[in-house]
């Protein structure tokens, strides 16, 4: 996880699947919350893990947070 920060710090665009939701609250510009294989949600940081709309996101944040 400190090697992906550094490398988001320095500008490297990433594309990391994680759920350590903490991890990405902090290093990602943008969220996308997947449901066998759709996505379900997406979002900035601030908007996905504050104002969730699906009902299998916030479900899934309620667990994990």
């Amino acid at each position: 996880l400190v090697t992906i920060r550094e490398l988001a710090e320095e500008g490297m665009t990433c594309l990391l699947v994680t759920h350590e939701m903490n991890f990405a609250r902090d290093v990602a510009d943008h969220v996308y919350f997947t449901d066998r294989g759709v996505i379900v949600e997406h979002g900035p940081p601030a908007t996905f893990f504050k104002s969730a709309q699906d009902e299998r996101t916030r479900r899934f944040l309620s667990q994990v947070l």
